[in-house]
């Protein structure tokens, strides 16, 4: 009878811990600061926009700043140009450094050396309930 107590008791435990764990949703990729970093500038500098779409929060806004005029695009509109690039590798050499950075945010320059001139995008990413994702970019072109 005891082993039988201890049996029913056992199947109980194991049950128990299986239903609580079940709403447990652990997504397919992962939505770090980093992969959002890393499919940003994938995009921009080599054309491969596989996760991109993924990474870039709906509300995102991109400016540019040429000249004294500031050009700005939604999330559609960069996806968009982005898919027009793909498989585009950009003849630049490229740099990533983190400028802030803290448990919700953080805003990393993103500088594309063309040799005549030097694109610089500061990227905004931001820890969003579902992930990491870019929520700004600003870009300036320095001669």
């Amino acid at each position: 009878m005891k082993t039988l107590k201890s049996i029913v008791l056992g199947l109980a435990l194991l049950v128990t811990a299986n239903i609580v764990k079940a709403d447990e949703i652990i997504p397919a990729t992962a939505k770090t600061k980093a992969n959002a970093i890393t499919a940003y500038v994938s995009s921009i500098t080599l054309g491969q926009n596989a996760d991109l779409a993924d990474v870039v929060d709906n509300s995102a806004k991109f400016n540019v700043l040429r000249g004294k005029e500031v050009l700005s695009f939604n999330k559609a509109e960069m996806l968009k140009f982005a898919n027009e690039n793909e498989n585009v590798r950009q003849d630049c050499k490229t740099s990533v450094t983190e400028v802030e950075n803290n448990d919700d945010m953080s805003i990393v320059k993103v500088e594309m050396n063309f040799g005549t001139f030097t694109r610089t995008n500061y990227v905004t990413v931001a820890n969003t309930g579902e992930g990491w994702k870019i929520t700004n970019v600003y870009s300036v072109f320095k001669s």
